[in-house]
């Protein structure tokens, strides 16, 4: 999944992303209100995990900014306050979640998974297709009862093919949604994952190529 990661304490905010990334999400970093806002309006999120008491923006604004855009992303609101008239305020700007400091990491990603779900179309918790078995949870893949090892981007890359659920799937899109925004578009990692990714499934060849327009799992 994409996330945005908006908190002001960087070393917070480092840590946060480094946990999300090692459960193979790729994240995004915006340290103030303004830098996210900027964020939100040119990528699509599947989860923002959100501070409120944020610089330049404050991150209730951010939160109704992004709620009134109508984009998919689920809000995962962070807080060091935790009072109930605090949780109360924070869900009725339109959060989906929240979460007080401090904070357990394995609670927070799997918040982050739980509303990843939710942002998508429903799909099953275990994805399978074409003789491959996909546990997002558990972070395994199996072809017809094999384990597949798999680097977290070759998993991102697969479980976007698998939610596909048959359709196309661009460059682009897997662009999007497994690598963060440094990624340079015109690089050939999207093409060299799925060369990886087709070895190590092994035959028979599972990932298609549609010429021109990009991979899909039949």
């Amino acid at each position: 999944m994409r996330v945005l990661v908006v908190e002001d304490e960087r070393m917070l905010a480092d840590a946060i992303a480094e946990w999300l990334r090692e459960e193979t999400h790729a994240v995004d970093l915006a340290h103030d209100g303004e830098a996210a806002l900027e964020r939100i309006a040119v990528n699509d999120y599947d989860v923002v995990v959100l501070d409120r008491d944020l610089p330049r923006v404050h991150g209730d604004e951010v939160c109704r900014e992004l709620v009134s855009s109508e984009r998919d992303a689920r809000v995962l609101m962070l807080t060091a306050a935790a009072q109930l008239d605090d949780r109360v305020t924070g869900l009725s700007l339109g959060a989906d979640d929240y979460l007080s400091k401090p904070f357990a990491f394995p609670e927070l990603a799997a918040r982050v998974l739980a509303l990843g779900r939710r942002s998508r179309p429903a799909v099953p918790p275990v994805l399978r297709r074409a003789g491959i078995t996909l546990d997002p949870a558990r972070r395994e893949v199996f072809r017809n009862g094999r384990f597949v090892p798999l680097s977290k981007k070759e998993f991102a890359v697969l479980a976007e093919l698998m939610r596909a659920g048959g359709t196309v799937v661009s460059a682009e899109q897997l662009l999007e949604k497994a690598w963060d925004e440094h990624a340079d578009p015109f690089t050939g990692a999207v093409r060299l994952t799925i060369l990886k990714l087709r070895r190590k499934l092994a035959d028979p060849p599972v990932v298609e190529t549609v010429p021109g327009v990009g991979y899909r799992l039949p």
